[in-house]
């Protein structure tokens, strides 16, 4: 593994020890201000973000106003190649409907000068159907 994979794998373990924690200050402080975030899919949460701004407003904020408890993830596999890092996680909360969110996700980051330029989510689409409000 080149050192720029090791780098950037070691970033993403860190961020993650502390979501598994509920902290995503880290994961927020890591992205580019021209990070893109994708939601793979065809549903209403589905498009590119494009722009940090952006996706704390279009995609954090309405998908975190729905939740009623602390929003956590747990990494279960890092994969790291040149300046990609792949990792497969599981999130956990409940909404404020009661339902529990509980996601399986896979995520392809890229980084760029040690900062996160882009994220490409997978995760169970008819779970975010039937369990969240489309956004506003």
């Amino acid at each position: 593994m080149s050192t720029e994979s090791s780098t950037n794998k070691q970033r993403m373990q860190a961020i993650f020890a502390e979501l598994a924690q509920g902290n995503g200050r880290p994961f927020v402080d890591a992205m580019a201000d021209d990070f893109c975030w994708i939601l793979q899919g065809r549903r209403a949460w589905s498009r590119r973000y494009e722009g940090k701004q952006v996706v704390r407003d279009e995609l954090f904020r309405p998908l975190f106003a729905q939740f009623a408890d602390q929003y956590t993830n747990q990494a279960t596999r890092f994969i790291a190649e040149g300046d990609i890092v792949v990792v497969e996680c599981r999130g956990q909360v409940s909404t404020k409907k009661g339902k529990p969110y509980n996601n399986s996700y896979c995520y392809v980051c890229r980084f760029e000068g040690g900062q996160l330029r882009e994220l490409v989510e997978y995760l169970d689409t008819q779970l975010v159907d039937a369990v969240l409000d489309a956004p506003a």
